[in-house]
């Protein structure tokens, strides 16, 4: 069931969105090499207190998930396209880290995910977060009133596979509200002026992910979480929590 949000409601998910893009921000801040995944947690953790937020991530267990998530954040290094746990690892110069975040503020959630690089960044490493970012903006852009949500799938999926970038297929971005994960599902590849049309109050997290070998396929790591590629090449990935409105786009997640 999808549910079109207030006004009010908007805004309530705004509060939530700023304390996720604060989040976000203060782990990258920390990343530097020698510093261990779990450490960016632990600030993740710091942020979401001082702000009175729980997490939508701590304790998640979705169907395919043999354990719950143990974490705040989402930490993924280099192959790792997403669900990554943060552990003991320790940051290295020029790895590529994408980290993800939800919040709840008052029953209202955001979410939001962004990629960088650890000291010295590759330059084919900053041509595939160059264009993921590209192509969050264009799937952003496309969220208007009076369209579908096939246009958001292909404004992101026209960039990534124009790249030669990989998309893994059965993971994308969704509808949030009260619930961290609502319908209706975004995917990042799909045609034009199909699916469901677009209305005011409709919020989206819109998360492009690419994958810099050019393939589609991945598996899921030991733990039953991390997500990697299957040619271990690198993977991108960029999120911003969505609404539609009549005034155009409203980002709730930017800092």
């Amino acid at each position: 069931m999808v549910e079109l949000k207030t006004d009010a409601a908007l805004d309530a998910m705004r509060v939530a969105g700023r304390v996720v893009a604060d989040a976000l921000e203060a782990a990258r801040a920390a990343a530097a090499p020698g510093v261990r995944l779990r450490d960016l947690d632990e600030v993740a953790r710091t942020v979401l207190r001082e702000a009175g937020a729980d997490s939508p991530f701590l304790g998640y267990r979705p169907s395919f998930a043999p354990t719950p998530f143990p974490a705040v954040l989402c930490v993924s290094v280099n192959d790792a396209i997403v669900h990554g746990i943060p552990d003991g690892t320790r940051l290295r110069d020029g790895d590529l880290v994408s980290v993800d975040c939800g919040a709840l503020v008052d029953g209202w959630a955001g979410d939001a995910a962004l990629s960088f690089t650890v000291g010295t960044a590759r330059p084919e490493d900053q041509r595939l977060m160059d264009t993921t970012r590209r192509a969050l903006e264009a799937g952003i852009a496309a969220a208007v009133v009076g369209a579908r949500i096939g246009d958001i799938a292909h404004a992101i999926g026209s960039i990534g596979r124009a790249a030669g970038y990989g998309i893994p297929e059965d993971f994308g971005g969704h509808g949030i509200g009260r619930q961290m994960h609502e319908d209706p599902s975004v995917p990042n590849e799909g045609r034009p002026r199909r699916g469901m049309i677009l209305r005011h109050g409709l919020v989206l997290a819109i998360e492009p992910m690419f994958l810099a070998g050019g393939k589609d396929d991945y598996y899921a790591a030991g733990d039953g979480w991390t997500l990697r590629t299957t040619d271990t090449s690198r993977a991108a990935h960029f999120e911003h929590t969505v609404a539609v409105t009549n005034e155009g786009p409203r980002v709730l997640t930017r800092a």
